[in-house]
């Protein structure tokens, strides 16, 4: 006698109206995520998880998906808010496990921000801060690369600005030397 595993239960998937629904590409992926989580927390056995994966890509409709992740959390569960003591106001969300939360972003480079004003203000500085947008554009990258912050747009851009600016009264002295030289 064969006893049912817990997967074969009757449960919806979660936003179709419909089990006998034909499942599309996207379902599939979605019930083959959500038991690789399940596996990779260790709520499935390897064999268990090669059946259930291999039963996802045979499946046709709606319905036989959900029954192979009926019994595995599908998703990020909302926890509820910490108490906050008496008269604090209560948090208006609930609080998502970092598990599902988007890792955060890297802090830019403060160097980076610097070659880039300086390199902008070389238009407006006749130049000058064109050496400076170089010298923190080189620190800033070489630093980035060191510590993974962000910010490596700017400092590129502010090397390439500060670069046009070295370039352009490098041309500059060259001509005006040329010219004295002829007047001689």
């Amino acid at each position: 006698m064969s006893y049912p595993t817990p997967w074969q239960g009757q449960h919806p998937w979660p936003g179709q109206s419909s089990s006998s629904m034909l499942a599309s590409h996207a379902d599939r992926e979605r019930a083959v995520d959500v038991l690789r989580a399940g596996f990779g927390e260790g709520r499935l056995q390897q064999t268990e998880f090669d059946k259930r994966i291999a039963r996802v890509y045979e499946a046709r409709t709606v319905g036989e998906l959900a029954l192979l992740v009926a019994d595995l959390p599908q998703g990020p569960v909302a926890q509820p808010a910490p108490f906050q003591g008496p008269g604090a106001q209560p948090v208006p969300f609930p609080q998502v496990p970092r598990t599902f939360l988007p890792a955060p972003a890297p802090p830019t480079n403060g160097k980076a921000v610097g070659a880039m004003i300086c390199g902008v203000l070389t238009t407006m500085t006749a130049g000058l801060t064109g050496v400076p947008a170089v010298i923190l554009g080189h620190t800033a990258r070489a630093e980035i690369r060191r510590t993974g912050e962000g910010g490596e747009g700017l400092a590129l851009a502010g090397l390439i600005l500060g670069w046009l600016s070295v370039a352009g009264w490098a041309v500059f002295v060259t001509v005006l030397v040329v010219a004295s030289v002829a007047s001689v």
